[in-house]
Order: C-alpha cells, then sequence, then structure tokens
C-alpha cells in the first residue's frame, strides 16, 4: 500500500499511511493533517514513503509542526487538528495543559514517609500504569479493525491491551484509580467481540494480536463486574466469555475456532504434550511458539474458574456447574512424586523431563518463558486446592522456600540463553516476567505470613530501586509496573475475580488513595523504615485484622487499614487464616 503526500497552498501537508497488520487481518489507513509555521519547498527522494522539505537557512527561526492524525478519514484529521493544535494555541499553554493532566492523575496516590528514591520509584511505576489502553475515538466515532468498519459511539473505544500482561495487576489498579476508564474499556472487550465474533486477548489497532495464550480478558471481565463496575453490557460479556470457553482454540499465539487439540482438552482436562524430538502433527501449531500444554492447562483452568463464577453471578447454575469442574483441570498434571505440574502426552502417560530446564527455548513446549519452577504456583483461582497437593500449609511453605532458594543447576549464561524472559532471579524465582507477580504474597496461606512482608520488600530493593538497573524484565504496558505500585502500597489483588487484596509490606509510613466516589483510603504504617519492614499488628476501619486480606467493598468504603511495623517478625500474626 503506498503513502500519499499532499502540498497545501498554506503551508499544509496531507498524507495517507497503512500501518501494517499481522497475516490474516488488514492493514490501517491512517490520515495525517498537519501545517508548518514556515514555507517550504520539497524535494523528490527514491522512497516513495518519505517526502523531503526545505526550509530556508535562518538562524532564528524556529520550525515548528503541528500535526494531528485519523483512523477514520482525512476529514477528520483536519477537524482533530482543529480541536486540539490550532494556531490560536501556544506550545507553552499546550504543554501546561498536558501537564496538569499528569499532575491530575499522579496527585490521586499521596504517600508519606520513605525516602527520595522510594517516591521515585513509586512515582514512576504510577505513570507508567497510565500507558494502556488507549482510546481511539473521534468526535463520537472510531475505526474498528475488528471489522473494518467505522463505528458511530457515544462511548470512547480503547485498544492496546496485552490481557496476559495486565489482568494480573494493572487491570486491578485501574478498577480502583478509574473505574469509569475501565468500564469503557470492558465495553470496548464486549464492542470487539460483537464485531468479530471473539473476545480478544491482545487487542490492537488492527483487531486481536495472536500473542502469548489464555482467554485472561474472561478474568478481567469477572474482577470489575465484581468489584462493582456495571456500566458494560455484562450479559453480552459473557456470551463471549462462554464461546471463547467451549468454541476457540486454546493454542498459543493463534486465533480462531477450535482444533482437535482444544478438543482433547474438553474432553480430557489437560492439553496434551509431545514427548521430546517428537514431530508436531498438527500444522497449525506455531513453530516457535510450540504448544505449551502445561501453561496451557493451568491457565486454562483459571480461565475456566471466571466463566464459571461470573455464571453463578448470573444464576446461570448448569454453565456454574460445568465450569466449577473445569477450573480443576490443573490437578490432571500434578506429579505427587516430582512435586511438578508435568507435562502428559495424549494417552495420559507423564512426559518425564527436566521441569527446570527442558522443553525448548523460553520451556515452550511444555511451559510459557519461564520453567516449571514459576508455573507450580499457577492456581491462584484455587490456592488452598494448591496447598493440599503439596501436603498442606507446612509442605507449601517448604517449598516456597526451595523456590527463593534453589540454584540453576547451570551457568546463569547458560540459563539466559535458553529462558531469556526468565529475569530478575532470586534463586528460581523470575521478578522480571508476569507469572512470578503473585508468587511472594502465598506464604499470607501458610503459618508464617511474615515471609512474604520479607520477600517483597527484598524484591523491591533489589530489583526497582532507583538506580541505573532499572526494572528486571518487559514493562508490558504498565504490567509489570502496577505490581510496583500495589507492593509499595502494601496490598496486593493475587485473585483477579476475587474482591480481595492480601497484604504485604508498605514502603512508606501513610499512603492516601483518593476514590473517585469521593472517599479516600488510605494505609498507614507506624514506624514503617527499610528496617522495620515487618507488620506487628493490623486493624481495619479500628478492627484488628486476624488474617492478611481486606475486601475491596473495604477500600471502596474509604477504609483505614492500619499497620505497626517493626524490626522483626510477629511470627503468630495473621497465622488462624
Amino acid at each position: 500500500k503506498e503513502t500519499v503526500w499532499n502540498i497545501g497552498a498554506d503551508n499544509s501537508l496531507t498524507g495517507t499511511q497503512y500501518f501494517n497488520a499481522e497475516d490474516g487481518l488488514k492493514p490501517v489507513k491512517v490520515f495525517l493533517y498537519g501545517k508548518f509555521n514556515k514555507s517550504f519547498t520539497t524535494k523528490n527522494v527514491s522512497d516513495k514513503s518519505r517526502l523531503a522539505l526545505i526550509f530556508p537557512k535562518t538562524e532564528k527561526d524556529t520550525i515548528e509542526f503541528r500535526y494531528a492524525v485519523s483512523f477514520v478519514s482525512e476529514e477528520q484529521a483536519r477537524r482533530n487538528y482543529e480541536h486540539e493544535l490550532n494556531s490560536s494555541i501556544s506550545y507553552s499553554s499546550y504543554a501546561n495543559k498536558a501537564q496538569q493532566s499528569w499532575i491530575d492523575v499522579m496527585s490521586q496516590i499521596q504517600v508519606e514517609g520513605g525516602s527520595d528514591d522510594q517516591k521515585r520509584s513509586f512515582y514512576t511505576a504510577l505513570y507508567r500504569s497510565y500507558e494502556r489502553m488507549v482510546d481511539i475515538s473521534e468526535d463520537g466515532q472510531y475505526y474498528s479493525g475488528y471489522d473494518n468498519q467505522i463505528h458511530k459511539d457515544n462511548r470512547p473505544f480503547y485498544v492496546d491491551d496485552w490481557t496476559w500482561d495486565t489482568y494480573l495487576a494493572l487491570h486491578p489498579l485501574r478498577t480502583i484509580l478509574q473505574p469509569k476508564w475501565e468500564e469503557d474499556m470492558m465495553q470496548s472487550y464486549v464492542r470487539m467481540y460483537q464485531q468479530s465474533g471473539w473476545v480478544p486477548t491482545f487487542p490492537v489497532i488492527y483487531g486481536d494480536h495472536a500473542c502469548m495464550n489464555g482467554f485472561h480478558s474472561s478474568i478481567t471481565f469477572l474482577d470489575a463486574y465484581r468489584k462493582g463496575l456495571k456500566n458494560f453490557d455484562i450479559q453480552t460479556a459473557y456470551e463471549g466469555m462462554y464461546k471463547n470457553a467451549t468454541q476457540a482454540t486454546m493454542l498459543p499465539w493463534r486465533n480462531g475456532p477450535a482444533t482437535p487439540l482444544d478438543r482433547f482438552y474438553h474432553d480430557s482436562g489437560y492439553f496434551p504434550a509431545l514427548h521430546p524430538n517428537e514431530k508436531e502433527p498438527y500444522a497449525i501449531v506455531n513453530g516457535f511458539e510450540k504448544r505449551q500444554a502445561v501453561a496451557v492447562t493451568l491457565g486454562g483452568s483459571y480461565d475456566d474458574w471466571s466463566v464459571g463464577q461470573l455464571a453463578k453471578d448470573l444464576g446461570k447454575y448448569k454453565d456454574t456447574a460445568l465450569f466449577a469442574e473445569r477450573s480443576q483441570t490443573y490437578r490432571k498434571l500434578w506429579d505427587d512424586k516430582k512435586q511438578f505440574f508435568m507435562p502428559k502426552d495424549s494417552n495420559g502417560n507423564w512426559i518425564n523431563i527436566d521441569p527446570a530446564w527442558d522443553g525448548g527455548d523460553g520451556g515452550r513446549d511444555y511451559y510459557d518463558e519461564n520453567n516449571g519452577w514459576t508455573y507450580m504456583w499457577q492456581v491462584q483461582h484455587d490456592v488452598p486446592g494448591l496447598v493440599g497437593l503439596m501436603g498442606g500449609k507446612k509442605g507449601f511453605e517448604n517449598r516456597l522456600d526451595q523456590l527463593f532458594r534453589a540454584g540453576l543447576g547451570r551457568e546463569k549464561k547458560m540459563f539466559w540463553v535458553k529462558f531469556t524472559d526468565a529475569t530478575g532471579l532470586v534463586g528460581q524465582y523470575s521478578m522480571g516476567n508476569e507469572p512470578s507477580f503473585h508468587i511472594p504474597y502465598l506464604y499470607n496461606f501458610t503459618d508464617a505470613p511474615w515471609k512474604t512482608q520479607k520477600r517483597i520488600r527484598l524484591l523491591l530493593k533489589t530489583w526497582f530501586d532507583d538506580n541505573i538497573f532499572g526494572i528486571p524484565g518487559d514493562e508490558d504496558g504498565g504490567g509489570m509496573s502496577a505490581f510496583v505500585v500495589f507492593s509499595m502500597m502494601g496490598f496486593y489483588p493475587l485473585t483477579p475475580g476475587n474482591p480481595v487484596y492480601t497484604i504485604g509490606s508498605p514502603v512508606f509510613s501513610k499512603i492516601s488513595i483518593r476514590l473517585k466516589n469521593g472517599k479516600t483510603f488510605t494505609v498507614k504504617a507506624d514506624g514503617c523504615s527499610e528496617t522495620n519492614k515487618y507488620v506487628q499488628s493490623a486493624t481495619i476501619n479500628g478492627k484488628p485484622l486476624k488474617t492478611p486480606w481486606f475486601t475491596h467493598k473495604e477500600l471502596e468504603n474509604g477504609g483505614a487499614l492500619e499497620l505497626k511495623m517493626g524490626s522483626r517478625p510477629n511470627m503468630t500474626l495473621f497465622t488462624n487464616n
């Protein structure tokens, strides 16, 4: 598709260009309209996608170009320009307006105490948490890559979301800070389903980007609904969730209808894997991403749980029973002898691999970007069930300890060549990749919740400090930064879809979140310091907390979580949970 440029007599420039899409999806036509403050001439260049502009050489002149883009039409690009960038608005006033917009969102959370370094880490993480999604509505209309049509809609239409990365912490953070935006985003997902026939997983401008695995948008729908966000079409959302769960392929990096491998999953309760060096018989399986059979099974269990839970909330009890059963499929791959989730072949036989190393690049034959140590914990929807598989609280605690202490069994450089996404290592724990976010908080299911407090402070100090190392892995559109925001505030949504938070170790002595309903949720951590990282006692709204949990309703009502902090762990606190 050719790029077209047109020069106007008033120093204006219009153009059209195509934003390329992946195979099977249509490129998006992008329109531009802009104006220069100086006259210019043009020069032909061999590459027709580019245009050479020549301005008179004057040392003191500043060449300014104001432009707007549109996905709707050239005329709409001109209107966008006139609305936002006309010549009556000075650059400084426009910059001040943008700055005020950021002040408004950044000042929503006020912190006291802590060091300047910690505040810089916190507020830059909060800043990055506003990276996605992106509103592409233009004057009550938008172009959709989901049916390649222009639609009129009074509500914003959002794209650019990577749910494998963002369902864990970023969407839950937005339900607190910007619930109306989150509702509009959920309605955008509904629109995408109505236009394309599937609820997307990685919705981008040109359609659903086939990426990663799982239907975690189902978890995001449930989480929003259970936290009181009702201004989106939940019935149609559920329709799409159900269709994805029963008719779509679960294959990584693939979209479309179910395959024989998916039908095997529905019949047998796990995704079948191949033995090492066994040839893949299905051409539809991505040659690099492979089947990721264990990761797909575990992710599918959580997704199915979310469908069943929303079915229950909506009174669809037949569906509730179906998906409650499917939410337990993770058990099919638990190897009690090895104490790992392990792959099985289509005959139900264990595939004898080293879960810490085998599976090709990123372990993708069986896991995904991480090894079996990380995927041992991917049962957020049924942690008590996982505790039972590990022999109870003490066995679960010991296994967590082993995770943070286990060696790689080989040179670190060899490990990183194979597991390039498993960064920010502490033992076999990978701080730099999303599946690990909830793991340090799992000590709150044991008789040693103080270890959550210890681990979280260590991870924040080691991997998110204000220094040249930055952050330990891919930002992924605010996914990782949202983990930092929550953890530095001292609580975390361990199971999105379950409207409760679990307590960690705040780094500030006071955190105030100004909610959109006019109330303020406060976390006070008396005596908090780098040394005093252990919770000695806890209350919510003046009432003693016997467990390390509080509800979204208590947060939404403007509650106060008060913690007393000390330098040594209180080993009896929260132990009756």
